[in-house]
């Protein structure tokens, strides 16, 4: 049964087959003709109960919100404040377009909304500055991922629908790592910098740095609200979202005035979409993680082929579950990915004493690397629709910065206080 699961995914994805197809396919197949006893209307009542979770609600929030601003001055300002900081350090340009990352990512919980509104304004800089074209969209597609390590970040919501994890306790154990990795960025920015010899910007003078900041204080409000809201239980992660949505169209729409009441509808609509999409393979994952839970999949593919037990050692079964899903994410989405590894190693981590939140964690780091790496990396599409480049020439910049993220996995599960200090302080863990 495992062979032909295996083997009618990878056969269905090759034929070009959306990831909708291979899924419901391959879990109407095996019901059919491996658990012929079981109802199939199963699979309807899976696919519902897939999307049912209140959590889920923050989801199509978060992709509004980030919508919205993406449409407006948000990210615009942000960009600025950065850029008055450290637009005149050696690797300014770079650095700026990292830390912006970052700050987005904790605006929108999207890596590909990232791509788009931050990489959209600041590669033709880099490009007019002097760096090379395959350093800068490898940085834009690279900390974009950081955006799912910050909160709020929408892997993480279906991680933790999926594992029964504390959303709450991912969003502030992401912190940690998500910051380690913008220093390593930085670093690693400023080293190659000076070997492609690319001169500072001008330094900005105390009134411009003052200036920028006061210009981007409210889309500044943004992690606050989520962050701090959640961390003194005002809301919760769901709630925190919907009041994201409110802030962020206030401030587009009565702050700037960058958009109209009736330019809500179209953002509206397009998040709908994206939504629609998320949620179809949320069912369709919850689905399949019914039908291999019910046939035993996962002790047989955890037991038998990688010959895992609770016993086998934090280091050995963290490793295989890093390797995994930074894997799996190369080749599908990182939703796909999380609902059907999720219900394989969550219940063999658990079973072996390791913190949930930890585990959640990595796995959403593997997810953010496996996101921008070859060969199908969602975010190397992304870029390629964006930035209108060639494949290669998107790739060809990559490896160094998967290098670093790879590093900055193996440091945290070296080194788990990383990620679980902040959630300790934060909830007493």
């Amino acid at each position: 049964m495992l062979a032909f699961i295996l083997g009618s995914l990878l056969v269905l994805l090759v034929l070009g087959y959306p990831m909708l197809v291979p899924l419901l396919a391959t879990t109407s197949c095996v019901l059919l003709f491996y658990l012929p006893g079981a109802d199939p209307g199963v699979i309807i009542q899976q696919m519902i109960g897939g999307i049912t979770p209140s959590a889920l609600i923050a989801v199509p929030m978060f992709l509004l919100a980030a919508e919205i601003m993406t449409h407006g001055q948000a990210s615009d300002r942000l960009l600025d404040m950065v850029m008055r900081f450290v637009g005149h350090v050696r690797g300014g340009l770079p650095i700026a377009s990292a830390v912006s990352c970052t700050l987005f990512g904790a605006l929108s919980g999207s890596t590909q909304a990232t791509v788009v509104a931050i990489g959209g304004p600041l590669r033709p800089k880099m490009l007019s500055a002097g760096y090379e074209p395959s350093f800068a969209t490898a940085l834009i597609i690279n900390a974009s991922d950081i955006a799912l390590l910050i909160p709020p970040s929408i892997g993480m919501i279906v991680y933790g629908v999926v594992s029964g994890t504390s959303i709450g306790e991912l969003f502030i154990a992401g912190i940690g790592p998500g910051l380690l990795i913008l220093l390593l960025f930085c670093i690693y920015c400023r080293s190659a910098s000076g070997r492609m010899g690319v001169s500072p910007e001008p330094r900005a003078t105390a009134r411009e740095r003052i200036e920028s900041v006061r210009r981007a204080l409210w889309p500044l409000g943004f992690p606050v609200i989520v962050i701090g809201g959640i961390y003194t239980g005002v809301f919760s992660p769901t709630e925190a979202a919907a009041v994201s949505v409110v802030y962020a169209a206030i401030l587009e729409v009565a702050v700037y005035r960058e958009l109209r009441l009736r330019d809500l509808l179209p953002i509206a609509v397009n998040t709908g979409l994206v939504t629609s999409v998320v949620f179809v393979l949320v069912g369709a994952g919850a689905a399949f993680s019914w039908v291999i839970a019910f046939a035993e999949l996962p002790q047989l593919l955890i037991n038998e082929t990688l010959g895992l037990t609770p016993e086998s050692g934090y280091v050995t079964i963290m490793t295989t579950i890093s390797i995994a899903y930074f894997v799996g994410c190369m080749f599908v989405d990182p939703i796909v990915v999380i609902l059907i590894l999720t219900p394989i190693f969550h219940p063999l981590a658990v079973a072996a004493g390791i913190d949930p939140v930890l585990v959640g964690t990595v796995v959403t780091l593997q997810v953010a690397i496996g996101s921008a790496t070859p060969p199908f990396g969602c975010d190397i599409f992304t870029a390629i629709a964006i930035f209108r480049r060639p494949y290669l020439e998107i790739i060809r910049g990559t490896p160094p910065f998967i290098a670093i993220l790879i590093g900055a996995s193996a440091l945290v599960i070296t080194v788990p206080e990383i990620a679980l200090f902040l959630r300790d302080l934060a909830f007493g863990g």
